[in-house]
């Protein structure tokens, strides 16, 4: 967990994930914690779930607390926050609901993530003004973006990302848990409260302690995709056009293209 004293200055990777990934939001930083800094605001309004801090964190820093998520009975389950009776009630309510769906059965509940510490506070951020060092870094993304950070999290973790269903929220719990990224497909209450998690886009979260490797690794993946792509779209064209070209004959065309 973070430490209220900790202070970096994220802004140079967020640009770096920005431009390279051509992400539509900025990453968001979410930071648990048991104090919060006194340069930050308690959030202040009222949210359905807590999934919408993710969008509502690209204006600025803010900290939530239980009370913040008490809409969202499944938010505090997997985040593990401290419950009232009435948020059991709801989550109970809401578990009925969905086993008479069959959406999520008792054998499914044993596999969703559930953070495995309490923390007091949830701190949402950009990732360029994380007033902490992040925990979690949360990036909404398409399918040419997951590919890049799937490339990424195989060679910065020796394996492949899990990728999640519902809920949404369990994939902040799965990073924690674990130490390794994760992507998210998103869940039907999330892309009912956010507006950025759109049919084309999923969630991908990495580990805020492994931020740095995975910055250097998705620049230079990033890179090569672009190459590569220019690569493959050179041989289909000379292909289409009646040729056979050898490796060698696209990389020429390559760099003349260049």
């Amino acid at each position: 967990m973070t430490n209220p004293v900790e202070k970096k200055d994220y802004s140079k990777v967020a640009k770096v994930l920005g431009d390279c990934l051509k992400l539509r939001q900025a990453p968001v930083a979410i930071s648990f914690t048991d104090s919060v800094p006194a340069s930050i605001n308690e959030f202040a309004g009222r949210v359905p779930a807590g999934c919408r801090f993710w969008e509502d964190a690209a204006g600025g820093a803010f900290a939530t607390s239980a009370k913040d998520h008490s809409l969202c009975a499944v938010g505090v389950y997997t985040h593990n926050l401290q419950s009232s009776a009435g948020q059991q009630t709801d989550l109970h309510d809401a578990l009925k609901v969905f086993g008479e769906l069959g959406y999520v059965t008792d054998r499914d509940l044993a596999l969703i993530p559930v953070l495995q510490s309490q923390q007091k506070y949830i701190i949402y951020s950009p990732l360029a003004g994380a007033p902490l060092s992040p925990d979690v870094v949360l990036m909404f993304v398409n399918a040419s973006q997951t590919l890049i950070l799937s490339e990424a999290t195989q060679q910065v973790e020796n394996q492949n990302p899990p990728a999640m269903g519902r809920p949404a929220c369990a994939v902040v719990a799965q990073v924690m848990n674990t130490g390794r990224a994760a992507l998210s497909s998103g869940c039907c209450g999330a892309r009912a409260y956010l507006d950025n998690l759109t049919d084309d886009m999923a969630v991908f979260a990495v580990p805020g302690a492994k931020l740095e490797l995975y910055t250097a690794r998705i620049e230079a993946l990033a890179k090569a995709n672009t190459v590569l792509a220019t690569f493959h779209q050179i041989r289909r064209r000379d292909i289409a056009a009646g040729q056979m070209p050898t490796i060698k004959d696209s990389l020429a065309a390559l760099q003349a293209a260049n």
